[in-house]
C-alpha cells in the first residue's frame, strides 16, 4: 500500500525533523526520551529511524544499553509515525497495548531502531476513522549497531480508535 503524503503530515515531519523543535517537544511530552538522548533520523510516510547512544544515563551495570531505553526508543519510531498520520484528519486516540522483544546482542554504541510500518498504521487510522471502530497494528521495530549487526527486534502493538 502506498501511503499519500499530507500537508498536515509533512508539516508535522518538518518540525519533529528540527532537532530543536523535536528536543522541546520531548522536554515537554516525553521527558525520560529527552534525558535518554533518542533522535529521530529519519521519518517519512512509510518509515522512521530513531537512534540512542550508550551513555551514563541509558547504561545498565553490564555495559550496555538499559533494556527498557532500548524499548523506549524502539517505541518511538513507530509512534511517530503513528502520529504523523493521526495529523492528517479528525483525532484519534493511540495506545500501545501489547510489546514483545528479542534481544540478539550487547546494545553498546550507537543505536538505530528503523520501524517501517507506516502504511499499516495510516491504513488502520483511516479504517478507525471510516468505521468509528478500534484497529490493532503489529509494528516491528528493528535496532541495528554500528556494525549494522542487529542488536534487538520490538514488536509493539498499537490500538488506534477514531475519536467521535
Amino acid at each position: 500500500m502506498t501511503v499519500t503524503d499530507t500537508p498536515q503530515a509533512a508539516t508535522f515531519r518538518r518540525q519533529v525533523l528540527s532537532p530543536v523543535k523535536l528536543r522541546l517537544f520531548l522536554m515537554r511530552k516525553l521527558p525520560m526520551a529527552w534525558l535518554a538522548g533518542l533522535r529521530l533520523t529519519q521519518l517519512t510516510p512509510e518509515q522512521a529511524v530513531v537512534t540512542i547512544r550508550f551513555k551514563f544515563l541509558t547504561q545498565n551495570p553490564f555495559r550496555s544499553i538499559y533494556f527498557a531505553c532500548l524499548a523506549m526508543a524502539a517505541e518511538f519510531a513507530s509512534g511517530i509515525q503513528a502520529m504523523m498520520h493521526v495529523q492528517a484528519g479528525s483525532p484519534v486516540s493511540m495506545l500501545v497495548t501489547k510489546m514483545e522483544a528479542d534481544f540478539t546482542k550487547k546494545a553498546v554504541g550507537r543505536i538505530a531502531f528503523t520501524s517501517t510500518d507506516g502504511p499499516l498504521i495510516a491504513q488502520a487510522i483511516a479504517e478507525s476513522r471510516a468505521t468509528g471502530e478500534g484497529r490493532t497494528v503489529v509494528c516491528t521495530s528493528t535496532g541495528l549497531d554500528e556494525a549494522g549487526d542487529v542488536v534487538a527486534v520490538f514488536r509493539i502493538t498499537w490500538s488506534f480508535r477514531a475519536k467521535r
